[in-house]
């Protein structure tokens, strides 16, 4: 009796099976995806395919030592993607976009924070593509590497096809205008896969590059319509109280709101900053409403009271562009504004972006004695910072305008052991157990840089502004984050826990804690309305935090909004005082003009449209 010949299987479909169960696996395992039924769970399943089939069905048209080594280029560059996103996953809950990559000369800097995110169990990520290189090599005979036919490669890529508009109809069924939803990265992803959010996310980035070139200043009056509607006005009794005073702003490095007045281990995590705020001005309701951008898209909304973008970082994409800022204000006004920093004065492209908003000088690396002894983790010691800094504004004319940015308290968040003024926390995250001290670290730094202000006689004349700049505790550690708080973080609660400190210092006034839903986008009009200057006829999206009649409306950069009775996030509404679930309905009023509101200020950045503005 004849022996039958072996099952045959292509090459080609070994890797694409393998890629597309390792995806799978990823998606489950390291990625935070949240499935609410069966249909979404297929989706996610099957949103692989269709790129796989497509990239590697050129793999077809080969044979022999051609296919061996394009397919195994393929899933080697692929798995690189994959494992990028995944790592970029752990911390930041979000994934990898174009003009992020585009931001190369930050990676440097970025060394230490992507080691501690590095795993040696990583090496799985590239199982797949270990197999693949043992099947190539030792050539079993149940395995061809050989093209197909023709007609078999068109039902091939028919079926692709096929898979793409399914995954597709099942994703409009379950996010009705899925591609409208830009703001969204984790729908995207859970919807139209990693892959093809890439691809996606490429076709964004040519049309955001056509926005400019096609933009004319028409665009303007819907917007500036817009903002004149929603403008609370402002504090005539403060009106210009910091006139002719000096203005200090410090950028607290990833402080957040709930370590204020707490405790670890019986000792005070802020110990300054609490005794700071019984005699300022404290809104404990203000919300970070950064992005990908982080520290600089912080610096930006304070800037210009615009968003920052949803995708990269603003000071990479559109440094070139017109803005009416608030340093070009206030140098217009008689100040001397200056940046103190003590990093490379290239990180997040400052150097550029400072000179486009109006500054006189920028105090970066070069301006400072640093060394081994007085740098930790991204670079400079906080208090050593401060010291050295407070020279520098001996030299400076007054008045002046200073903005500092302190760099200890950053991921991955390590100190020297004579540096800690409290033990770390126990808990299973480490990251957030070493967060604890360099957050006290800053804050005793903090008290260094307020007392040398006394010393040289600048505190009593100047306006002192503290705020946090974005996030420190990603929810990659909400486990343990739950330990410290006592509490479950849902959703409602990862919005609370995106509060950072704001405190208002100004001279002979008593300290008050104001409650009032506030942003970062409302630090411009504010500081121009103590410094006594009208911005009524600029577009600016954010209003006086000091104004009686102001509308508690705050947007984070993922299209959350917060009410004074209402939160909405993640397709959800929640009762403010009790974080139980509302009906949708509830927070309708706000969610258009949430989106709204975003849409036009990503207008003016994408069309650079400030150049239209008559008032700029």
């Amino acid at each position: 009796m004849q022996k039958k010949d072996p099952a045959i299987v292509n090459f080609v479909f070994i890797a694409i099976a393998l890629l597309w169960i390792k995806t799978y696996i990823v998606y489950k395992l390291n990625m935070n995806l949240q499935i609410e039924n069966l249909i979404q769970e297929l989706i996610l399943f099957i949103n692989p395919i269709s790129f796989l089939m497509l990239v590697f069905g050129l793999g077809l048209l080969l044979e022999g030592i051609r296919q061996k080594w394009y397919v195994l280029t393929a899933s080697l560059v692929i798995s690189i993607i994959l494992y990028a996103n995944a790592v970029y996953y752990r911390e930041f809950f979000d994934f990898i976009t174009l003009p992020l990559l585009m931001q190369t000369n930050n990676l440097a800097d970025l060394e230490s924070s992507i080691w501690e995110l590095i795993s040696p169990y990583d090496i799985f990520y590239f199982a797949d593509v270990m197999i693949l290189l043992i099947i190539a090599y030792r050539k079993p005979v149940r395995i061809a590497f050989q093209k197909m036919q023709t007609p078999s490669i068109k039902a091939f890529y028919f079926s692709a096809i096929a898979f793409f508009l399914l995954n597709l109809g099942l994703s409009e069924t379950q996010r009705p205008e899925l591609l409208t939803r830009t703001f969204d990265r984790e729908i995207l992803v859970k919807n139209l896969g990693t892959y093809n959010f890439h691809i996606y996310d490429v076709f964004l980035q040519t049309k955001t590059k056509a926005q400019r070139a096609m933009a004319n200043g028409n665009e303007l009056t819907d917007i500036e319509e817009y903002t004149e509607s929603k403008s609370s006005g402002s504090n005539k009794e403060l009106f210009g109280e910091a006139k002719g005073k000096n203005i200090i702003i410090v950028s607290m490095e990833s402080i957040q709101s709930f370590v204020i007045g707490k405790e670890i281990n019986g000792k005070e995590i802020t110990p300054f900053l609490n005794d700071f705020i019984e005699e300022s001005y404290y809104f404990d309701q203000f919300y970070h409403q950064t992005g990908q951008g982080k520290t600089s898209d912080s610096e930006f909304l304070l800037d210009t009271s615009l968003y920052p973008l949803g995708r990269g970082a603003v000071f990479f994409t559109h440094s070139n562009n017109e803005y009416s800022t608030l340093t070009e204000k206030l140098n217009k006004e008689g100040y001397y504004t200056a940046n103190f920093h003590a990093n490379n004065k290239s990180f997040w492209n400052r150097d550029v972006m400072y000179s486009q908003f109006g500054y006189d000088r920028f105090f970066s690396m070069a301006d400072y004695e640093i060394d081994d002894v007085n740098s930790v983790g991204w670079g400079m010691k906080d208090i050593d910072f401060f010291e050295q800094s407070v020279d520098h504004l001996n030299d400076i004319p007054k008045p002046f305008y200073g903005k500092f940015i302190t760099l200890t308290n950053h991921f991955p968040f390590h100190l020297d052991s004579e540096d800690k003024f409290i033990d770390e926390y126990n808990s299973p995250s480490g990251t957030l157990n070493r967060y604890f001290p360099t957050v006290r670290y800053t804050d005793e730094a903090l008290k260094v840089f307020i007392e040398n202000l006394k010393r040289e006689g600048i505190y009593e004349d100047s306006i002192i502004v503290l705020y946090g700049d974005h996030y420190g505790i990603s929810e990659n550690h909400n486990p343990s984050m739950e330990q410290f708080l006592g509490k479950e973080i849902t959703p409602f609660e990862s919005v609370q826990l995106q509060r950072v400190p704001m405190i208002i210092h100004i001279p002979g006034h008593e300290g008050k804690t104001i409650s009032t839903v506030s942003g970062q986008i409302d630090l411009r009009p504010t500081l121009l309305n103590l410094a006594g200057i009208d911005s009524k006829k600029d577009i600016e999206f954010g209003s006086d935090l000091f104004a009686q009649d102001r509308e508690e409306f705050t947007i984070l950069r993922d299209s959350s909004f917060i009410t004074k009775d209402q939160v909405y996030t993640k397709g959800s509404c929640y009762d403010k005082a009790t974080g139980e679930i509302l009906t949708k309905s509830e927070c309708d009023p706000y969610r258009q003009r949430a989106k709204l509101e975003l849409d036009y200020s990503d207008k003016i950045i994408y069309g650079d449209l400030l150049r239209f503005h008559n008032n700029h």
